[in-house]
């Protein structure tokens, strides 16, 4: 018997239930000498903002139990290179479906992105909505319901795909910033992005990151990652990508049965660049020693 592992997420059909989290696997190229990208569901970009942006000084980058903590600060080219660079690279996979991760600090920064891209052979868009709004003091997008739906409602008026709204798990109640995006038109969610963190370097008795503080990645917050999205699942209609310390096919598993419909793998990568091709198998190989004929009636199976 063999498995059907399609899923279709927001109308866009993927050859099966995996990605990549933004920032873990650059646009691609970096990967391609370890992994077939056509055998993977879809590929999500780096971040991309309207303008290059230098990101964070270093150092920037920690490991810490069960994880790391990153304080890259989105460093990326911006989206005239990206569009002239990564997106003709990864048309050459047909297989798979593009995932452009957007990032701005003004709402209008990401409307200038969204609209560059509404021409472009990309296939979704994941707007990062844990960037600090400037505008606002610096809290971030996605930690007030009401700055959530607004963006997504600015977000969907002018994207011509699919939008995923990242969302953050700073925040006291993800369910009620999931019904805020999807009130604003989401088609679908990802979630969870990383955890305010911090690490002390006590023989230099100072932080380990010139940022002081970090995102907290790794199998340390998948507990975490798991629960909120099934908060997530029983509050709203729309799919849900979820992420958060993957590291094998059982993992993705416990996300696909809280109820999301995809998974997306990221700081495994950084350790075992393989690992996204092997959780396709695994996935696959549970299926079929169980008798799951679609991957889908695994879903949100667990109540």
């Amino acid at each position: 018997m063999s498995t059907n592992m399609k899923v279709n997420i927001a109308g866009v059909e993927w050859n099966n239930p995996v990605t990549v989290a933004s920032g873990t696997f650059g646009s691609g190229a970096e990967y391609s000498d370890f992994v077939d990208l056509n055998q993977i569901g879809a590929v999500t970009t780096k971040g991309v903002a309207n303008v290059p942006w230098p990101g964070n000084p270093t150092p920037r980058i920690a490991e810490t139990y069960g994880g790391m903590i990153n304080a890259i600060g989105l460093q990326n080219p911006g989206i005239d290179l990206f569009v002239e660079r990564d997106i003709p690279y990864l048309k050459q996979y047909p297989d798979t479906r593009i995932i452009v991760n957007v990032c701005g600090k003004s709402t209008e920064d990401y409307c200038e992105v969204v609209e560059r891209l509404a021409d472009q052979p990309v296939d979704m868009l994941e707007i990062n909505i844990s960037c600090p709004n400037v505008k606002e003091g610096g809290i971030a997008f996605g930690q007030d319901p009401k700055a959530v739906e607004a963006i997504t409602k600015e977000m969907k008026k002018r994207a011509k795909q699919p939008v995923i709204m990242k969302l953050s798990p700073n925040v006291t109640n993800i369910a009620e910033m999931a019904l805020a995006a999807e009130a604003g038109g989401a088609d679908a969610l990802s979630l969870i992005n990383t955890l305010t963190g911090m690490k002390i370097d006590v023989n230099r008795r100072t932080f380990a990151l010139a940022n002081k503080t970090g995102g907290l990645s790794g199998p340390a917050i998948k507990p975490v990652a798991v629960r909120m999205v099934y908060q997530v699942a029983q509050a709203v209609k729309i799919p849900i990508i979820g992420m958060g310390g993957i590291m094998c096919a059982e993992d993705a598993l416990e996300f696909i049965m809280a109820g999301a419909s995809a998974v997306s793998i990221g700081t495994a990568n950084f350790h075992n660049p393989k690992v996204t091709l092997e959780v396709i198998e695994g996935i696959r190989q549970y299926c079929e020693k169980n008798g799951v004929k679609d991957i889908n009636e695994l879903v949100g199976c667990v109540k």
